[in-house]
């Protein structure tokens, strides 16, 4: 197995997904104005893409490791790119929306596996820096992304904004279905009252947050959905989330830590764009150059934390990032100086890219290479159901009215909070000892026949 080319691969899908979540909220308006749309309908473009991915992803995840990772990666592609080419041809706002929900599928296929291919390529001591390049090129597409997203809309229009990733994605799914990778050992049957029970849970919760505070019933649907899957998962004999993906104390924490980061961190800029637009006056454009440095830091951030977890561990490390991305969201709720704000926004960046390096190797790390794809679908699931409650916490809070600064200070202590289960995470590594003593000695038996 190549690894540059798994890398690489991996580092064009995510980036592929990122660019097509920023550059479409940037085309939101147009695509209102032109399908005459409401704003209901716009919102559920969005919407409906959460629901189906954050639903899908762990189950997704399962089928890599059973079916193989670039067998997934490859179908995720192709059906990425095929939806997106048909929401550029869409006749109306209905089409969007279906369309939007069937790319949602499509990148649940697809996320999981692009963290499933590098944990099956690369030697737990040596996932430190393809997890950092993944970041950074997450980094780079929050970053480039509204910027290509608004120069296609001004030119030749919101419709081109889809075409953006078909070739590429056309051309990297069908490299992954000609590649011949090992055969998985995964001979337990797939769960699937499972995966609908947890389903149904996620896409309660996504809703339900999504539409805080009307939606009460989704809410309850959501936590009787859940009660159940666990209870489920308990009983039958192949789980859908194995026991040594779960048993992990650090893997929990690592989750705990993803959701509060990404949450204070989606809540922040969220906050944020009311708060230099319309407390300071900023026009969209200024804002963006403002908020320029969090994109930069993020990404300087991913290679420098690839070291910290060699030198002093995942621990000490996470805590730190947590405690720089909480006084950055702070800074941004007290000042309105732009040297404080550009400050406030490079803090929130270097914190964040750091977070989300220390917390993804390790659940990826922490899991056999036989579950590395439910492992990705967990880590991706805390990365989009933690968005989803940060907007949520700074809308309700916007909601009641006052200064846009409120929220902030909540998501500040938001961040702070999951410095908690990041106490827990795995300290300095022994240097007297690699990285496959003890429980990792399962990641180096071949896979059985």
């Amino acid at each position: 197995m190549n690894q540059r080319l798994t890398l690489a691969s991996s580092v064009v899908g995510t980036v592929i997904v990122a660019l097509d979540g920023t550059v479409l909220t940037v085309a939101q308006p147009a695509l209102q104005r032109d399908l005459g749309a409401s704003f209901a309908q716009v919102q559920w473009t969005g919407t409906g893409y959460l629901i189906a991915v954050a639903s899908l992803l762990v189950f997704a995840g399962r089928l890599g490791d059973r079916y193989g990772h670039h067998r997934l990666f490859g179908i995720g592609m192709l059906g990425f790119a095929a939806a997106s080419a048909g929401i550029a041809l869409a006749p109306d706002v209905g089409w969007v929306i279906g369309l939007r929900v069937v790319q949602g599928v499509f990148g649940a296929l697809l996320q999981p596996a692009t963290l499933g291919i590098l944990r099956a390529a690369f030697p737990p001591d040596r996932l430190r820096t393809p997890i950092a390049v993944r970041t950074a090129a997450i980094g780079v597409s929050a970053a480039v992304g509204p910027l290509l997203g608004g120069a296609l809309v001004a030119g030749p229009g919101w419709r081109i904004v889809f075409l953006l990733n078909v070739v590429p994605a056309l051309v990297l799914g069908t490299l992954a279905l000609t590649v011949r990778s090992p055969r998985t050992s995964s001979p337990a049957r797939l769960d699937i009252p499972g995966a609908l029970l947890l389903a149904l849970a996620l896409a309660c919760l996504v809703h339900a947050l999504v539409g805080l505070p009307g939606r009460p019933w989704t809410a309850a649907t959501a936590v009787v959905s859940g009660a159940a899957f666990v209870r489920h998962e308990r009983r039958t004999a192949s789980p859908l989330l194995p026991p040594d993906v779960m048993r992990p104390a650090a893997v929990r924490s690592a989750l705990g830590v993803l959701v509060a980061a990404s949450a204070a961190l989606s809540g922040a800029l969220f906050a944020g764009t009311f708060l230099l637009q319309d407390t300071l006056g900023l026009d969209p454009f200024r804002s963006a150059l403002v908020s320029l440095p969090l994109a930069a830091l993020m990404v300087a951030a991913a290679p420098t934390c690839a070291v910290l977890l060699r030198r002093v561990g995942a621990r000490r490390t996470t805590v730190t990032a947590l405690t720089l991305l909480a006084l950055g969201i702070l800074l941004l709720s007290r000042t309105s100086a732009i040297p404080l704000l550009c400050t406030a926004f490079a803090l929130v960046g270097a914190g964040f890219g750091t977070v989300m390096v220390a917390a993804t190797h390790v659940v990826v790390r922490e899991a056999a290479v036989a579950s590395a794809g439910v492992a990705g679908g967990l880590q991706q699931t805390a990365m989009n159901v933690g968005p989803v409650l940060g907007v949520a916490v700074a809308s309700a809070i916007l909601g009641t009215g006052g200064d846009p600064g409120r929220p902030l200070i909540v998501l500040a202590a938001l961040a702070l909070a999951g410095a908690l289960p990041g106490r827990t995470l795995p300290g300095r590594p022994d240097p007297s000892m690699n990285d496959h003593g003890d429980s990792k000695d399962r990641t180096r038996v071949p896979a059985q026949r």
